[in-house]
């Protein structure tokens, strides 16, 4: 019988050991979703680690709670005023967009796979959604930005469409085993559980937002721990009033990332550490679930099936639901092409077994040889088609500063880094010579790769970025001294 420090030590150094692994590939371009996949195969009974797992309840209750803090850390960092000008098309992929491809890929495999229509389209469903984390890991990885819109529209998209793939897949398993239940009996249970989702969501996100603001905790710690109880809440208390959870919890993190915050960099780093570990869970998870013995009798399906969605189900879906906005060809085949699967349909794929579905182990390996392709294919080629295709830019490097500032409860003030224009008039003068505003202070300038402590006779140079410690109303003023 394994006791409980033998688990604990294999818990800890495969975590321990993906992490590293994901370190030493990232320089080469290989997503670190392959890596912790691998590895969980590799820990799995048929590989040389030999640990003998294949508890589907156990593996469906871990999905749903790393899915819940994972579309709860994309929300959080989601910045309204970037999707603002995305809403309409992002929307439209993550509904539309996926009932298109799960439509589409149904068409494609149904006669091939030897499924019912039902089952194909439960397919479909399962890998429908989009994994924005996976993509942006390989972009940064490569130092490759996206010009115009495409980062928001993929935010959007990728943290909206996970409710939307949850309901189809929860239904069709419905469909599936209660042959008196309609299809259209679904319409009514998907406005049900958008709309509790919403107003849920929107609720306890404002909620927290101003308990996190008024409470003032003795301990900082807390805070965090606060955080985590509102995903439990939003998704245990929307699901029993009939709602979707998942909406109500990626709601709930964008309400309370738009938000001003005490202690709002310290929770948004927290809970992105806490979605890798979510992410690298469920893959090791996943590689452990696969028996790789079983698979050889799907792989020719599971191929056909992963081509027939990257090269078919997915542009198809994305070139009718973006036909009436304006991007243009090449924007929506790179949209077309970053469909990249993660942890969902993995969390998704354990659902028709625990449900006794037929075809059910069938569905669970063909996922786990899409997700692979996906991967494979599209992890590692994403940033070579972004150059083909022309929508590259140079990343945005995020620049360290040997400061952090977290405004406490009644303070206005805010640490804001603005850079001095080339051409601006405040070239070469110091700072007592520029009649800043009365509450506004310069804290650091950085100067290259230095930074600066400024006093009165500092002169500005061209290009200095400046961080103020200023009041909001301010910054107009401040703008208006450095571009004058």
């Amino acid at each position: 019988m394994t006791s409980p420090e033998q688990i604990l030590l294999a818990v800890g150094s495969l975590l321990a050991l993906s992490i590293l692994a994901s370190k030493a590939t990232g320089r080469f371009g290989v997503p670190a979703l392959l890596i912790f996949l691998v590895i969980g195969m590799l820990a799995g009974s048929d590989g040389p680690g030999g640990i003998y797992f294949d508890n589907d309840y156990a593996a469906q209750s871990l999905g749903v709670l790393a899915l819940a803090y994972i579309l709860f850390s994309g929300g959080l960092e989601t910045q309204w005023k970037e999707i603002r000008p995305v809403i309409a098309p992002g929307l439209t992929l993550a509904t539309f967009g996926v009932v298109l491809t799960a439509v589409a890929l149904a068409l494609c495999v149904k006669h091939f796979l030897n499924f019912s229509w039902l089952e194909a389209f439960l397919l479909g469903a399962i890998v429908s959604s989009t994994d924005a984390a996976a993509v942006f890991a390989v972009l940064r990885s490569r130092n490759v930005g996206l010009k115009g819109n495409l980062k928001p529209l993929l935010e959007l998209e990728s943290g909206s469409n996970d409710p939307m793939a949850v309901f189809l897949s929860l239904g069709l398993i419905e469909l599936i085993k209660n042959p008196h239940f309609s299809m259209w009996q679904l319409f009514p249970s998907f406005l049900k559980q958008m709309a509790l989702g919403v107003v849920f969501g929107y609720a306890l996100g404002r909620g927290t937002a101003w308990a996190i603001n008024r409470l003032r905790l003795n301990y900082e710690g807390l805070y965090p721990v606060l955080t985590l109880s509102l995903v439990l809440v939003a998704y245990g208390l929307t699901t029993v009033a009939g709602g979707n959870g998942f909406l109500a919890v990626y709601l709930a993190g964008m309400v309370l990332g738009n938000q001003k915050l005490l202690h709002k960099k310290s929770l948004t780093h927290f809970h992105d550490g806490l979605a890798w570990l979510m992410q690298i869970a469920m893959f090791l998870t996943l590689g452990l679930l696969v028996f790789p013995s079983q698979l050889p009798t799907v792989v020719w399906a599971g191929l056909l099936a992963s081509l027939a969605l990257i090269f078919v189900a997915r542009p198809l879906a994305v070139f009718l639901c973006l036909s009436v906005f304006r991007f243009d060809l090449r924007e929506k085949a790179l949209l077309s092409w970053v469909g990249l699967k993660g942890a969902v349909p993995v969390i998704l794929a354990i659902f028709p077994r625990l449900a006794d579905v037929p075809q059910a182990d069938n569905i669970f390996n063909l996922v786990f040889f899409i997700v692979l392709t996906s991967v494979l294919l599209q992890g590692t080629t994403i940033p070579l088609v972004a150059r083909w295709l022309g929508v590259q830019k140079p990343m945005e490097q995020a620049r360290v500063r040997p400061l952090e500032f977290e405004p406490i409860a009644g303070q206005e003030t805010d640490l804001t880094e603005l850079m001095v224009p080339y051409q601006s008039p405040v070239v070469g003068k110091t700072l007592v010579e520029l009649g800043w505003p009365p509450d506004s202070r310069i804290t650091l300038i950085g100067r290259g790769e230095e930074f600066l402590v400024p006093n009165g006779a500092t002169a500005i140079d061209a290009g200095d970025v400046l961080l103020f410690l200023a009041h909001p109303k301010d910054l107009p003023r401040i703008r208006e001294i450095l571009e004058g």
